[in-house]
């Protein structure tokens, strides 16, 4: 099991949205919606400071601003736990021996702080991890092909989780079957057209019954949208 983490694993697509635009707001401006669905799941995907600047016409302290953002939104992040049904996801893959790790195009010590935060940080064979470096991120397979290594797995083997229509293009691009999970920030962006299967939360499907769908959608060959 190939898990994303941001918006996938813990939803921190809402705080990380909701700091831009708080930001946005402090200076009079409004965050485009369709602007900022081409960062989600990657890194470059568009320049918020650069539109922003743009807008109200002179430069910004990046720096000074950036931090107070920032602890916007951790305060709003604290209060998020893991997504519904992850836990029984990772509770069914230990229990079947199947290894999991996280593949994510943001930073390790994010990964880790959160990870740590909600008691999460053992029983993974791997993270792998853009690190700020956008020639690895996805949409690039780069780090799922990195995953498949590490754990000495097959494509044909494993299953991506995603929440993003990059994230989900990544995973298919190496090769691997990908069910996408839609946040509130990501459900309108399209993901049944990069995803295998789509559904509405992992907690409305055992993951008995995800695999046996896994295995007929591979028989297929076709993606599906059940949701």
């Amino acid at each position: 099991m190939l898990f994303d983490f941001d918006g996938l694993i813990l939803d921190t697509e809402s705080p990380a949205r909701a700091g831009w635009e708080w930001l946005y707001g402090q200076h009079g401006q409004e965050l485009p919606s369709e602007k900022w669905a081409l960062m989600v799941g990657t890194l470059e995907g568009w320049d918020p400071w650069g539109y922003l600047e743009q807008q109200v016409g002179r430069p910004l302290d990046r720096a000074e601003l950036d931090q107070r953002r920032y602890a916007h939104e951790l305060t709003l992040l604290e209060a998020e736990r893991l997504r519904p049904g992850i836990a029984s996801y990772l509770a069914a893959a230990e229990g079947l021996g199947m290894r999991r790790a996280i593949v994510s195009s943001g930073p390790r010590a994010w990964i880790d702080m959160h990870l740590d935060r909600l008691e999460q940080a053992i029983g993974w064979d791997a993270i792998v991890t853009a690190d700020h470096d956008a020639t690895r991120a996805k949409p690039r397979p780069t780090l799922y092909r990195e995953a498949l290594d590490a754990l000495q797995v097959d494509a044909s083997e494993a299953v991506a989780f995603e929440d993003s229509p990059n994230g989900a293009a990544a995973a298919r691009a190496a090769g691997i079957y990908v069910v996408g999970v839609p946040n509130q920030i990501t459900r309108e962006l399209g993901l049944e057209k990069t995803a295998d299967l789509v559904v509405d939360s992992l907690a409305e499907l055992p993951p008995a019954d995800l695999f046996a769908l896994v295995e007929r959608g591979r028989a297929d060959g076709a993606p599906s949208d059940d949701r």
